[in-house]
């Protein structure tokens, strides 16, 4: 699946397509491409603010191969990478239908509020729309402002099951 949408424009002031397309990850220009944005989200400073780790760049593909609902996402502007998705297919007992979390999500720093994260949000809403899916899920750093305003503008909220409840608190417990 590819869309289209232009979101700059070339020095001749003609407009420059962005195609998103659904990862092939048996493709090995697309195995390079998630390699390369999962590597720009770990060095930028909302990711780890350092490269991927050699040991890590080597199991990533695998490892999506190998994972049932992995779902990622591209953005290309020609050629080149500038943005990436990594989705994986979850469950919502209360609803008993699917759901798609969006796990990592990056957009190059120079595209950034070009509208490329708009475009790969709604190619994954689409997506999840075909799956019959009942909700987009996401995480999300509280300081990054700028992401923050993009989901919001784009429908997400913080998530709470019973107004007097409270919103939600993302934890993790590290196993290694």
């Amino acid at each position: 699946m590819a869309r289209q949408a232009t979101v700059r424009q070339s020095e001749s002031g003609a407009p420059v397509p962005i195609r998103i397309v659904e990862a092939d990850l048996k493709l090995p220009e697309h195995q390079e491409a998630v390699l390369a944005m999962v590597d720009a989200y770990s060095r930028d400073p909302m990711g780890e603010a350092k490269p991927l780790d050699p040991d890590v760049r080597e199991r990533l593909i695998p490892g999506l191969q190998k994972h049932p609902t992995t779902l990622v996402f591209l953005a290309f502007d020609g050629d080149q990478a500038v943005g990436a998705a990594v989705c994986f297919i979850g469950f919502s007992t209360f609803a008993a239908k699917p759901l798609i979390n969006i796990h990592d999500f990056v957009v190059l720093s120079d595209l950034r509020g070009k509208g490329v994260g708009r475009r790969l949000l709604e190619a994954i809403e689409d997506r999840a729309l075909e799956l019959g899916c009942c909700k987009l899920t996401l995480e999300v750093m509280d300081n990054n402002d700028r992401a923050l305003r993009m989901y919001e503008n784009a429908g997400f909220e913080r998530y709470a099951l019973q107004k007097d409840a409270g919103t939600a608190i993302f934890m993790s417990k590290p196993l290694q």
